[in-house]
């Protein structure tokens, strides 16, 4: 099978775990016959540089021509300074709005091999935790009415959160249809003792769990979540939330497994053609130092081959290759913990997963 794969690298360790993730793909197209043909378009502060834009209609309709997209990370220090339309994080809303990506899933699971990396106390880790957070990605506040006005104090300024019906009906169904396949449970976080678009999430996600009576529904309090990811994680299995509350949540989650170097994440949308990055930042103090891990954007790939091209065999080949170099005791600085060994450059820790494939 042949399949076109956008690449946006963005800035600082961006290109280098992207690079990583694009040798795993190679390695999978050379073992199980598939062909991966990859196109370079900017986006972020490296097209700021380049175009004076944070997002170029080429790479809009670049990444839309594509079967999916592998993004690294965008932004850094030195455009911090520009307005807030003009950011290089604004290419982010900016692809996910353009290719219709409604959906972000995001995996947190502790794996045995970095049980000790965990900042939970032993009894909690002892119980271990694998959850998926489903969270809405194009409305809500992030993508509501914004301005700056004259209010009551003097000068103000204001983010609107508003959700429709069928954006939560979709995302809904996301998590429900997930939970189906894992172990039929969806926790539903919103904050419906205070807000309003709460109240109609809640309304809402309750008619569509009708229509799974084999998957249990909880719903929970944002704030309360907060406080049960760290005093017990093992209850979640699906987590479907709003854009910003999943924001938050699932950056939290991604704490309790020890690194947020190793968490992947997929865009989706009504189309195959999803977005694939690992959750964490640009990390412009490391760029360019062989220092950063790539294994959250590796595993992001294997998200790829199962979500976008139904290659399940094939990702599982990447995720098992991750687990056997993890489990032979190899890792890189941010996981490396208190041991005196020395840390594997990136470029070793995509050697090491390329042997196990």
């Amino acid at each position: 099978m042949e399949f076109n794969i956008a690449l946006v690298k963005g800035d600082g360790i961006g290109p280098e775990i992207v690079s990583g993730a694009v040798q795993v793909l190679e390695k999978i197209g050379e073992k199980f016959g598939h062909t991966f043909r990859f196109t370079e378009y900017l986006a972020g502060g490296c097209a700021i540089d380049a175009c004076g834009v944070p997002l170029p209609e080429e790479t809009v309709q670049g990444c839309r021509n594509s079967d999916s997209v592998l993004l690294g990370a965008v932004g850094g220090p030195k455009w911090d300074g520009l307005p807030g339309d003009v950011r290089p994080e604004k290419a982010l809303l900016g692809l996910r709005s353009a290719l219709g990506l409604y959906t972000n899933l995001r995996p947190a699971k502790l794996y045995s091999a970095l049980a000790g990396e965990c900042p939970l106390r032993p009894d909690i880790v002892a119980k271990g935790f694998d959850l998926m957070m489903v969270r809405e990605l194009t409305g809500g506040i992030y993508f509501g009415e914004r301005g700056r006005r004259e209010g009551k104090y003097g000068p103000e300024a204001y983010d609107t959160e508003a959700y429709s019906v069928m954006e939560i009906e979709r995302i809904a169904r996301v998590a429900f249809e997930a939970a189906r396949k894992r172990n039929k449970k969806v926790h539903s976080i919103d904050k419906a003792n205070v807000l309003e678009t709460s109240r109609l999430w809640r309304e809402t996600v309750h008619r569509i769990a009708e229509e799974y009576p084999d998957v249990e529904c909880v719903d929970m309090l944002v704030d309360n979540t907060a406080m049960q990811l760290v005093r017990n994680p093992s209850q979640f299995d699906v987590v479907v939330t709003t854009n910003m509350f999943g924001d938050i949540l699932s950056d939290e989650a991604s704490q309790i497994t020890g690194s947020i170097g190793l968490l992947p994440s997929a865009s989706l949308g009504a189309t195959t053609c999803g977005m694939y990055e690992p959750i964490h930042g640009s990390a412009p103090d490391i760029a360019g130092q062989d220092k950063a891990n790539p294994i959250a954007t590796i595993l992001s790939a294997a998200m790829m081959l199962r979500y976008s091209f139904s290659l399940l065999e094939e990702a599982a080949c990447i995720e098992k290759a991750v687990d056997a170099v993890l489990d032979a005791g190899w890792r890189t600085a941010d996981i490396i913990g208190s041991s005196t060994d020395r840390p594997l450059r990136g470029s070793e820790m995509t050697q090491k997963i390329l042997e196990q494939i």
